[in-house]
């Protein structure tokens, strides 16, 4: 049963013109290499329009998982497939397992801490979200491969892919944590002291450092870099012929970078060149 009859799940016009729109939201990116205008994280703002950060992140990021879901469920009864390769499956599996880290389990269990996020910034993740999704979806669900046959020859390509998205995806989680532990570390100084004195505890919310663990080292946004490889290796697992994830890695970096150059010079404003050093924004030795 269709939630909304011919777009969710989309109808075959309707998935092609979501796929299209897709393809132009680098155009919508290009607004953050004008300004530094972006009220979430480290440069969130005092806004009363505001979202409380963890929750925010949730509800901007789960839709996406969940859309493609639902889209694997549904829109194959509605064309009449009896059954999806599991290749299809297994694509449908990494991006779930992704985004059950990334929606779930590190703003609800994992982060100490998120700073809020204005509501403009939430209306364009949860956009990101319902057209990657809605184009990976139906591909993945009636109107790309259906049958085993579709990815005849290509068994070697599709591990290569798993093992490729699944270092991206330990990479990304390894240095995500090393931010966390920056706040945990925040939050253990702050109830020591505050347990010393008698006062009530400081918030940590706003406390940044420069981390130097792993590829900290030499770029500052490591976990963007990491992010991207993992989904090139999803990309190689769907193969060239599967826009929506080749559409997919090219609007994360068009997301990603101008945010990673600018809080390179954020850093910088922050904590001066010297400290800084060498680092690059996200690829050692280049940008």
């Amino acid at each position: 049963m269709a939630i909304i009859q011919n777009w969710l799940p989309p109808s075959r016009e309707n998935w092609e013109l979501i796929f299209t729109v897709w393809q132009l939201f680098p155009v919508v990116t290009v607004v953050q290499w004008v300004t530094t205008f972006y009220p979430m994280g480290k440069t969130s703002i005092e806004s009363r329009f505001n979202i409380p950060g963890k929750w925010a992140w949730v509800t901007m990021e789960a839709p996406g998982f969940l859309t493609l879901l639902y889209c694997m469920y549904s829109l194959p009864k509605q064309l009449g497939v009896e059954s999806l390769p599991w290749a299809n499956w297994t694509m449908a599996g990494m991006f779930t397992i992704h985004y059950l880290y990334r929606a779930i389990l590190s703003p609800l269990v994992l982060n100490p801490s998120m700073s809020p996020i204005h509501p403009l910034v939430w209306a364009l993740a949860i956009s990101f979200q319902l057209l990657n999704a809605l184009s990976l979806g139906g591909w993945l669900a009636g109107y790309g491969p259906t049958t085993i046959n579709d990815w005849s020859g290509r068994l070697y390509t599709i591990e290569a892919g798993i093992v490729i998205w699944g270092w991206g995806l330990l990479a990304n989680m390894y240095h995500d944590d090393d931010l966390r532990e920056i706040r945990r570390a925040a939050q253990r100084r702050a109830e020591k002291k505050a347990k010393e004195e008698g006062k009530p505890v400081e918030n940590v919310e706003k406390v940044y450092m420069l981390p130097k663990n792993g590829l900290f080292y030499y770029v500052l946004y490591p976990h963007y870099l990491c992010e991207w490889i993992e989904w090139c290796g999803f990309w190689i697992v769907g193969g060239w012929a599967c826009a929506p994830a080749r559409t997919f890695v090219v609007n994360e970096i068009a997301t990603m970078l101008p945010r990673a150059l600018s809080g390179w010079d954020w850093y910088v404003e922050k904590f001066g060149r010297e400290k800084v050093g060498k680092r690059k924004a996200i690829i050692p030795g280049l940008l």
